[in-house]
């Protein structure tokens, strides 16, 4: 077998939304109790997962909440790949695409 052969491609992807807007991360404690916050500028969302703007020194934890300013929802989130200030994270569950409308909404209207 030839380790170096060309390996199929995602089937799916999906469409990413510019946001630029501010957000908080939420450090996940014990029993998923949450205390330490820190902010964040998410650049771009998908349903999937979003691309996050950090300061280049924050210690990132794997898992953690991500909440979008102005919008009262915590949403689990995943770390994917870290690149000094640029974060890519992966939503625990796939966003409901009218929540996910709502936010794109809510940025173009501020």
């Amino acid at each position: 077998m030839h380790l170096d052969t060309d390996h199929p491609k995602p089937e799916r992807a999906y469409r990413e939304f510019k946001l630029d807007r501010p957000g908080n991360i939420i450090f996940v404690g014990h029993h998923l109790s949450t205390g330490t916050q820190v902010r964040c500028l998410i650049r771009t969302i998908t349903l999937a997962g979003a691309l996050l703007e950090v300061s280049p020194n924050l210690e990132m934890p794997s898992h953690f909440f991500l909440e979008i300013l102005g919008i009262h929802d915590e949403i689990g989130a995943t770390m994917v790949k870290r690149e000094g200030e640029w974060v890519t994270v992966s939503f625990n569950m796939l966003l409901n695409p009218e929540f996910l409308h709502h936010v794109l909404r809510l940025s173009f209207e501020t």
